[in-house]
């Protein structure tokens, strides 16, 4: 396997990147939409989707080894259908998109996946029924499998669902670990046959690794720390100028 050839501040970049994953997987959610974005600086939009893929799941193996004792299994297996069905969607519509046009696909989601985050804050009780109506379970399923084949990006989407069923924290952290890990491993086989996991980019995962697990530490230590709404309002605007720059460029 050769080593990725990357440039000094691109680099940075990826190291970033890594470390944003283990941090949102330990605790600052946000921070997953940073990763991509900075992921799609440092490869072409498509190819960053594949190379991200490993780092994602080696910090959902830390996530799940951590919380795996609260998940609810039964609302992960609901959600876990339809996401199977929304991955498919995207495997099929991924070839179809364009190569100079993707990274504004990853940035448009971007957009729309910040306003469903501030519906989330700000909706009140307009989410509430998704905790007394499984069925709603199937289209917020299938939005979080399109989305994360497409741009790993479905982190949102289980955020506003989970919170809408009023799960307990500990129980909202281990289901939503449960649940990535699982969709997570479920599109390897899928990123591979489009040619996006592959010798150089598993090559980045191992020397970017390292990063990765000391972020989900770092991430379980400062979520004790660090005030989460300033931390939450930082993330969103560094995600809404991430999205911009890959809509404009």
């Amino acid at each position: 396997m050769s080593v990725p050839t990357l440039g000094p501040e691109t680099w940075l970049l990826a190291a970033m990147a890594a470390l944003c994953i283990g941090l949102a997987k330990g605790g600052f959610g946000g921070l997953g939409m940073v990763a991509v974005l900075l992921m799609a600086q440092v490869l072409p939009a498509r190819e960053s989707t594949g190379a991200i893929l490993p780092m994602l799941i080696t910090a959902d193996i830390f996530a799940v080894k951590a919380y795996h004792q609260h998940a609810d299994r039964k609302l992960v297996l609901r959600l876990l259908w339809p996401a199977l069905a929304g991955i498919v969607c995207g495997w099929l519509l991924m070839p179809h998109i364009p190569a100079h046009v993707f990274g504004r696909v990853i940035g448009w989601l971007t957009l729309g996946l910040i306003v469903l985050v501030l519906l989330q804050k700000y909706g009140g009780n307009m989410l509430k029924f998704a905790a007394e109506h499984p069925g709603v379970a199937w289209p917020f399923g299938w939005l979080a499998g399109i989305t994360t084949m497409l741009a790993n990006a479905a982190g949102p989407v289980m955020t506003i669902y989970l919170l809408a069923c009023k799960l307990p924290k500990m129980e909202f952290v281990g289901t939503a670990a449960w649940f990535f890990l699982t969709v997570n491993l479920v599109k390897v086989p899928f990123s591979t046959s489009l040619g996006l996991i592959n010798g150089s980019s598993l090559t980045l995962n191992l020397i970017l690794a390292p990063l990765v697990i000391g972020g989900v530490f770092a991430g379980r230590w400062l979520i004790r720390k660090v005030n989460q709404q300033v931390f939450e309002w930082l993330m969103i605007l560094f995600s809404l100028a991430g999205a911009i720059r890959l809509i404009l460029k």
